[in-house]
């Protein structure tokens, strides 16, 4: 899996017009799933992004989690970040097909939930316009096959 965290102050998500998702403080999240992902390496990246002391303490320092600092999470799918980008235009033939990455998406979020956080969220496949202000800015990338 990979994914691009950034630490917001807000941060939306629209389809069609419409709000479907909005956070405060916190994390935006685009998410991408590869097609060698599972339950495991999902669960592992969640409790990852949970954990992650960005966040900024008396002394200036990265040093507060998500739940210091009483943060959300908006996640949205990105099968893009999985693009070969070996040619001008990008291919998108190694990201997870929807049959495994609508599932791990949704497990990703859960296990987030369970941890106790609020979490938004867009809509799988779906053209979105997605809207944040970075705080910082501050951005971490993952990718589970080199972690």
């Amino acid at each position: 899996m990979r994914a691009v965290v950034t630490r917001v102050n807000s941060a939306s998500v629209t389809i069609g017009g419409r709000v479907e998702g909005a956070i405060n403080k916190g994390f935006l999240v685009l998410l991408g799933v590869g097609p060698r992902d599972d339950e495991t390496v999902c669960d592992k990246l969640a409790e990852k992004i949970c954990n992650l002391r960005i966040f900024e303490d008396e002394n200036e320092r990265m040093n507060l989690n998500l739940e210091q600092v009483g943060g959300a999470l908006l996640v949205v799918s990105q099968f893009t970040l999985y693009a070969d980008t070996s040619s001008r235009r990008p291919g998108f033939s190694h990201a997870a097909k929807p049959d495994l990455a609508v599932p791990l998406y949704e497990r990703f979020m859960e296990q987030c939930r369970q941890r106790g956080f609020t979490v938004e969220h867009g809509q799988f496949g779906a053209d979105m316009q997605v809207a944040s202000v970075n705080d910082g800015p501050v951005t971490i990338l993952f990718d589970t096959d080199k972690a």
